[in-house]
């Protein structure tokens, strides 16, 4: 397997304040990482400075990917480059469809890798496969993106996005947040079919319920910046039952 991922010492800050302090971490192809933690442990800061978030600074540390130094790529070459990232809380455009804003976001990633736009029919077929995978209303298409759309609609639209963009890393930012149990299932289970031997899965989240869905290869607890506990999937289940402080304690 080759290494997708590598953070080392990683820092970074907003409006002064650190926020994270030291993180390590290596993704190989193929695998699936989740990373756990408390309120403000970091983990969404983590998610941000991965996909290029301006509003974090980087103050000491490495991020590279594929061989390239992340750090120096703007967020739209982060994303070219194999990124995606799944929001929290997936905001609204009124104005733009689904089917249109998908289009461009595909044609985009093609001209960046010297490709032609991919013609309309080849779209169409495509966003048909793609919605079909992730149980999304065809009707959906024409719709403005994630516009009335519940909690478990807009998630599925990020799945469905994941889905015909085609990444190398997916960054899964607490996917999990409001939804109920069929919907966690139907996310879930998108996610589970696009896995493959040359990619990779960020799965962060408070619960241990999206991890009986997304089996995870590896689980890092996150704690005031740093990441405190690695280990199997077993970690995840100890986390049900203990809580967060049996492993926060052994930090203070």
């Amino acid at each position: 397997m080759a290494t997708l991922l590598d953070i080392k010492n990683l820092h970074a800050q907003i409006n002064g304040k650190e926020i994270l302090k030291g993180i390590n971490l290596t993704i190989q192809e193929g695998e699936v990482h989740a990373v756990m933690g408390p309120n403000g442990a970091g983990k969404s800061t983590l998610s941000a400075v991965l996909s290029g978030n301006p509003n974090y600074e980087v103050t000491e540390g490495s991020i590279t990917f594929m061989g390239q130094n992340f750090l120096e790529l703007s967020p739209e070459e982060r994303s070219w480059a194999g990124l995606f990232l799944s929001f929290q809380y997936p905001i609204e455009i009124p104005g733009v469809t689904i089917a249109n804003f998908m289009k461009t976001a595909i044609n985009e990633h093609r001209k960046a890798k010297g490709l032609e736009p991919l013609k309309a029919a080849e779209y169409l077929k495509m966003m048909r496969e793609k919605m079909a995978l992730v149980e999304m209303d065809p009707a959906f298409a024409s719709r403005g993106v994630n516009v009335g759309f519940s909690g478990g609609e807009k998630k599925r639209n990020e799945i469905f996005q994941m889905a015909m963009l085609a990444p190398k890393l997916a960054i899964l930012d607490e996917t999990d947040s409001g939804l109920d149990v069929d919907a966690l299932r139907i996310v879930a289970s998108g996610v589970n079919k696009l896995k493959s031997s040359e990619t990779s899965t960020i799965v962060i989240t408070h619960y241990q319920r999206l991890l009986d869905y997304i089996v995870p290869d590896f689980i890092h607890v996150l704690y005031k910046g740093r990441i405190i506990k690695s280990a199997g999937k077993e970690l995840a289940l100890e986390v049900e039952e203990r809580g967060y402080d049996w492993l926060i304690r052994n930090e203070i």
